[in-house]
């Protein structure tokens, strides 16, 4: 049986073998794309709220507990950018308030916000909402395909 000794100067030639071949070799660039989405909704709750989500045939539900928030909500599109679009739910305090403190993209600084990615078939510009018995329900349309 034959042993071989173990030295750092075998593995160093290894390393250098294989920089020496990669060289010549044309290397591509991995780009980095962001990840972006072309439809989301954002809730105002925190990212660990109990949400359900409850997909129709003709549109999504989303069905959250909102005790103490109450009054008239509306949802509004925000096109982030073309193709882009994100819905956010204003609520009456929000629509006078928030118009100074919005970024120029349209969304605010909260990072820790519910946020769910919407498929293409929906329509987010009729998306509704309105609290039903102390809970905040989001409806999205979808495209019906008759």
């Amino acid at each position: 049986m034959r042993v071989h000794p173990v030295s750092g100067l075998g593995k160093r030639n290894v390393a250098i073998r294989y920089q020496e071949g990669s060289v010549g070799r044309h290397q591509k660039k991995l780009r980095r794309l962001p990840h972006i989405f072309s439809r989301v909704l954002e809730l105002p709750f925190s990212a660990d709220a109990d949400v359900a989500v409850e997909e129709g045939p003709t549109d999504f539900r989303f069905v959250a507990s909102a005790d103490g928030i109450g009054g008239e909500v509306r949802a509004h599109m925000i096109q982030i950018c073309p193709g882009v679009v994100k819905i956010v739910i204003l609520d009456e305090l929000d629509s006078n308030s928030r118009s100074g403190s919005l970024c120029a993209d349209g969304s605010d600084l909260e990072f820790n916000r519910w946020r769910f990615r919407l498929p293409q078939c929906t329509r987010p510009a009729l998306a509704t909402a309105e609290y039903v018995d102390g809970e905040l329900v989001v409806t999205v349309p979808k495209d019906v395909i008759v």
